[in-house]
């Protein structure tokens, strides 16, 4: 591959992998009304510059390929941990770092990662959150 051409594609191979995913950018309140309309919310606290976090992200979009159910049925929101890290809804989860997985339903937090990256475990969350959001 001639150089030119390896630097004008590099920048679509990191955006591809996020067309996976519709993930709303987390804003104050938003947890609050998904989850009063009664929605399945799976928020990912991360970073850009978290390795972790993209190890996460690559397996998310992986498993949201792989079973488009999840998109329809689960509210994704990424919440940034550099600007959100002290928020109330970081407070409130007592969310420990960068590159935690959450899914909450109603009152209820339904499973947690933090800094896990295996696939097979972020499934089950992912299938935890599907699961509620059917029932």
């Amino acid at each position: 591959m001639h150089r030119r051409t390896f630097l004008a594609s590099a920048p679509a191979t990191l955006v591809l992998p996020m067309a996976a995913r519709a993930a709303t950018d987390y804003t104050p309140g938003l947890v609050k009304k998904h989850l009063a309309a009664g929605d399945t919310v799976f928020l990912d606290f991360k970073t850009e510059w978290c390795t972790t976090c993209a190890a996460q992200e690559r397996a998310i979009d992986a498993l949201l390929r792989e079973n488009p159910a999840y998109k329809d049925a689960i509210t994704f929101i990424n919440v940034d941990w550099d600007q959100h890290s002290n928020s109330d809804l970081a407070r409130e989860l007592k969310i420990p770092r960068r590159s935690t997985l959450v899914v909450l339903k109603g009152d209820q937090e339904l499973g947690r990662i933090v800094a896990g990256t295996n696939k097979s475990k972020i499934k089950d969350l992912l299938d935890t959150a599907l699961t509620a959001a059917t029932a």
